[in-house]
């Protein structure tokens, strides 16, 4: 972490978890383990139909609420889908795009997922940007080269004075949900070629405000050792966020110097 230049963000990633009524009880118990320091920015990405319940219930909590999905057009016969304004207009200031699961699942492309930060961005809305290899593609060495692609895809056309609203989400695809994570030095090193990769698009000022996450089973045990990294600046937690004492913890980890 480099509190000097970024901010650092610990957001979490329900994926397709939790009711209405879940969020309520996980808010009531996060009030009594929650630090009373903010040295760290925290979110939780919910689905769509808790987000008006997750902004009641987090209020208090100085937590934000994020959005885990959103469309790029504005509107129109798209069942099913919800746009960046309507996320705005429930004062959401967060959405995850080009999350691993979305594009297997979905058949997210690199357009798409441009698309979408660029939608985002456009309401005023901070995209989280996923990018991450297969573990197919980390045995055959084309890591650096994968993920340099979809980093330069996903910020075509994103003007360098929105990079500061951009947030780059590293997870390698094998370590998802598996209980694998990617060693601290394994991750640090793929989070400093997205910098890299971003200085040569808009130069060092702007890379160095960029805040770039780790997003591969990041826990209690390992959070401290992967947010040591220079180049790490927060999680993209998934089944821990999910968890009130072990959320917190990673919390508490990237609060410390």
């Amino acid at each position: 972490m480099n509190r000097r230049y970024r901010k650092t963000v610990i957001a979490g990633n329900w994926k397709m978890n939790m009711t209405a009524s879940e969020t309520k009880k996980f808010a009531e118990e996060m009030k009594k383990v929650m630090p009373r320091a903010k040295w760290c920015d925290t979110l939780i990405c919910v689905p769509a139909c808790n987000l008006q319940a997750a902004t009641r219930a987090f209020k208090d909590l100085r937590i934000a609420v994020g959005a885990e999905n959103v469309y790029y057009e504005a509107k129109g016969a798209y069942t099913g889908e919800i746009s960046a304004e309507m996320l705005k207009d429930l004062s959401i200031k967060y959405a995850i795009v080009g999350h691993s699961e979305r594009r297997e699942y979905f058949g997210e492309t690199d357009e798409i997922v441009n698309k979408k930060a660029l939608a985002a961005l456009e309401a005023g809305i901070t995209p989280i940007v996923c990018v991450g290899e297969s573990l197919a593609q980390r045995e055959m060495g084309v890591t650096n080269e994968w993920i340099a692609l979809q980093v330069k895809a996903a910020l075509a056309g994103v003007p360098a004075e929105k990079m500061r609203r951009v947030i780059v989400a590293y997870e390698p695809i094998w370590a998802i949900g598996t209980g694998k994570t990617a060693t601290s030095e394994q991750a640090g090193e793929v989070c400093t070629l997205i910098r890299a990769t971003i200085r040569s698009l808009y130069g060092a000022r702007v890379a160095r405000s960029v805040t770039i996450q780790y997003g591969g089973s990041m826990n209690p045990t390992n959070a401290q050792e992967l947010l040591a990294q220079p180049d790490i600046d927060g999680g993209l937690i998934g089944g821990a966020s999910l968890k009130p004492e072990q959320f917190v913890a990673i919390i508490n980890a990237a609060n410390q110097d």
